[in-house]
């Protein structure tokens, strides 16, 4: 009966015979089915299905938005015996992103609009000694080569029209580096008779890493430290400033970009108040023009301004340093009270003989002084409109003494227009006095890090960005089909608004050869996703692909929800709160190339980068238990036992055991019980994560959902022979055979092996 549904419903062809007792439980999803296979005489696959209709995470109406990041699914359906003798149904799933190549494309758009808008501001840096200069026209020479390579790079992206996989057979290709290899949503949906339905979501893709660039010389993590040593062996010619130094420059610098136009809006909207002559309306705008104003002071509290202006001094010609004049202001009209000075028409730094270090201090308190006098003036002007709010324009200093607005003489219906708008200009003017010479100092620290070891600096800076690109398309794939999954679960989205979400990555890499170097290269473009926070906002339009905005040094991902979704959110999230991840990565290699390793070799790199990153996995234990409520705290930890998980992970940390895939199954366990993203990765996510994602699906379904002891080998096969994996295989190299050796399978720890007859030569 079953054959002939299946014959008459969709011509599917059915292969071998099936018992009685398989047929009672060969139930198709929706009726759809392309084939069914069994292996009778061998017992190593009770029943598998290709089923061709995906699956909708939480009902049909994400279906359509999914619709929209994943792409070309695989689905097989499985059905294996329970330990009490009944049975469970199991929907394996997997899904391209078209994420692959978006990510990228936004991530390089941004990278040539950063590098244009640094070149620009070395060249408006002023005029330098001839040392200097030469300097800067060197570093320029290279920066435009650099953006004209990200440009090429970016028309080349742009050709390839709804792409959304990249093999493994094209790590190497220089066009396509930016895009992660073999990005796949692996996907596990079980439905036990005793249990609910349970999803488990693993993304595979491999290492992020620079193929094309090779790793003769190392990866990222050891390129950049012999970098730094170097840096701090400089030459006269240069001024050594630390990492921390030229992050925080450009730190300040990004913030001055932001808060210089913010600021200027919200004067002009005060000043629009007053012409409306509406007290609230002032005092709303004043409130918002005071919070920016303070951040933008306060972004100027730093050594490195002061250092920097002196640094720049000097190297102008004859110690004099050139600008243009400022714009008249009426400060000395103003405001009574300790008005700043009238800005000096001459340089921004005095010459040598008369440096008044303090200058600066002036300079930047001005902008403070100007604001409270326009505080002052709103207050005064409220008062005698007789505002029964009285004198809160917002200032911090509580009560104001009189004599400060005593001299301003207004009326009931005077312009107040007229009496704010002289405060607004002195305040601009004083901004923009700040502005000019921040910018010129800070850009001169630049101006160090990237004279110091052309071009080796600038490749560094790419070869980051290439593995920093690949590892943040499949973190934005993750994030999404995490949130989707977990859209209607309330502590999910607490966790996520209050401590942020987890991200553990599995690594399979070994630590000798080549892969050294994908491994320096993946722990780098791993830790550098802390760069990333999540805003999630109301779409507008059809158009639901995630949108990037930010710097190299930090970036922000607006992940795009249909109206329906986002208006189910908490509040937090939908007033654009920051998410953060917390990304963590824990390594263990487990091929005969790893045998090497630990026998003749070093294997220091996997132990630091495995303790580095359970010290990173305790301090988010820590936050999640102190920010998460009491109640759901409470409830949570009846159900787990994450303090002695982390326990027995620090312990086989500890251990240095030889291939110890106790400290993956761990880690893993922990990420699935903190709502965490799970990631796997080896060189290309084709056959060693085929063999570890199977292994986990498998564990799962014995360890949560009874699955009988007896078939545990027999489902692991039934995976790796039939199921997903073994078509990523296909659709990587054409040929349905992992790229294993005899020498490799007896590498492997147990269980990581492939069944007979699956494996044939390895991949180079």
């Amino acid at each position: 009966l079953l054959a002939l549904s299946l014959r008459t419903s969709d011509g599917g062809k059915v292969v071998g015979t099936i018992e009685v007792s398989v047929v009672k439980m060969g139930e198709i999803e929706d009726g759809e089915a392309d084939h069914i296979t069994t292996d009778v005489q061998g017992q190593k696959c009770t029943l598998v299905c290709e089923c061709t209709a995906p699956e909708s995470v939480n009902g049909k109406d994400n279906l359509p938005f999914l619709n929209a990041v994943l792409k070309n699914p695989v689905c097989k359906l499985y059905r294996f015996p329970t330990s009490d003798n009944k049975w469970m149904r199991i929907r394996e799933q997997m899904s391209e992103s078209i994420l692959s190549f978006h990510i990228p494309k936004e991530l390089i758009s941004l990278h040539i609009k950063e590098d244009l808008c640094r070149n620009q501001e070395l060249k408006e840096l002023g005029e330098l000694s001839p040392h200097w200069d030469n300097l800067r026209k060197n570093v320029l020479t290279h920066c435009d080569q650099m953006v004209n390579m990200y440009q090429d790079i970016l028309t080349e992206l742009s050709k390839e029209t709804g792409s959304s996989f990249k093999s493994s057979s094209s790590k190497g290709e220089k066009t396509l580096e930016f895009v992660p290899i073999n990005l796949h949503l692996q996907r596990m949906h079980v439905h036990s008779p005793h249990l609910k339905d349970a999803l488990y979501d693993v993304i595979t893709v491999g290492a992020p890493a620079a193929h094309f660039q090779g790793f003769k010389n190392g990866g990222l993590r050891k390129l950049l430290h012999r970098f730094e040593m170097e840096r701090r062996n400089t030459g006269y010619q240069f001024i050594y400033y630390s990492p921390e130094n030229t992050a925080k420059a450009k730190e300040v610098l990004s913030n001055i970009n932001q808060l210089q136009p913010l600021i200027a809006t919200h004067a002009d909207l005060l000043l629009n108040s007053a012409s409306q002559h509406s007290p609230d309306s002032l005092k709303n705008s004043l409130k918002m023009l005071s919070e920016k104003t303070e951040l933008f002071v306060h972004a100027f509290k730093d050594q490195l301004v002061r250092s920097a202006l002196l640094a720049l001094y000097t190297a102008r010609p004859g110690g004099v340093l050139k600008k243009p004049p400022s714009p008249k202001n009426g400060t000395e009209e103003s405001c009574p009270q300790d008005p700043p000075p009238q800005m000096r028409r001459q340089d921004s730094i005095p010459h040598h003989s008369d440096y008044d270090e303090e200058e600066w201090d002036r300079v930047w308190a001005n902008v403070g002084k100007s604001l409270n006098c326009i505080i002052a003036m709103v207050d005064r002007l409220i008062e005698r409109d007789g505002s029964n709010e009285g004198g809160g324009g917002g200032s911090k200093d509580g009560e104001k003494d009189p004599s400060l607005v005593d001299p301003i003489i207004t009326h009931p219906r005077e312009d107040w227009y007229e009496q704010l708008y002289p405060l607004i200009r002195t305040l601009k003017d004083c901004m923009g006095e700040v502005v000019s010479r921040a910018k010129q100092s800070l850009t001169f620290v630049l101006l160090q890090e990237l004279a110091h070891s052309l071009p080796q600096g600038l490749m560094l800076t790419l070869r980051r960005d290439i593995v920093f690109s690949q590892a943040l398309a499949g973190l934005v794939c993750g994030f999404i089909i995490k949130l989707h999954t977990s859209l209607h679960d309330p502590g999910f989205l607490q966790q996520l608004h209050t401590v942020g979400l987890i991200v553990q990555y599995e690594g399979l890499l070994s630590t000798y050869s080549d892969e050294i170097g994908m491994l320096e290269d993946m722990a780098v473009g791993i830790s550098d996703l802390k760069k990333v926070a999540f805003k999630i906002i109301e779409a507008k339009s059809n158009d639901v692909l995630p949108v990037i905005t930010g710097r190299r040094e930090h970036y922000v991902v607006e992940v795009k929800l249909p109206a329906r979704m986002f208006e189910a959110l908490p509040l937090q999230i939908k007033e654009g709160q920051l998410l953060h991840v917390y990304p963590v990565l824990f390594n263990v290699g487990i091929n005969e190339q790893q045998t090497l390793a630990e026998r003749f070799g070093d294997v220091s790199l996997q132990e630091s980068i495995n303790q580095e990153n359970f010290e990173l996995l305790k301090e988010y234990y820590t936050a999640f238990m102190e920010k998460m409520p009491p109640d759901y705290i409470s409830h949570f930890q009846e159900q787990n036992d994450l303090k002695g998980l982390l326990e027995n992970l620090h312990q086989n940390i500890q251990a240095k055991k030889r291939k110890n895939v106790e400290i993956m199954w761990l880690a893993a366990t922990i990420c699935r019980k903190l709502n965490g993203i799970r990631f796997t990765c080896c060189k290309s996510a084709k056959d060693r994560t085929s063999m570890s994602v199977t292994l986990e699906q498998c564990s799962i379904l014995r360890d949560e959902h009874q699955l009988h002891k007896d078939f545990f080998i027999r489902a692991l096969d039934c995976m790796r022979r039939e199921g997903c994996r073994i078509e990523n295989v296909l659709k990587n190299v054409k040929c349905r055979k992992y790229a294993f050796n005899m020498l490799q399978l007896m590498a492997f720890p147990k269980y990581y092996r492939p069944p007979e007859g699956t494996y044939g030569k390895a991949d180079t």
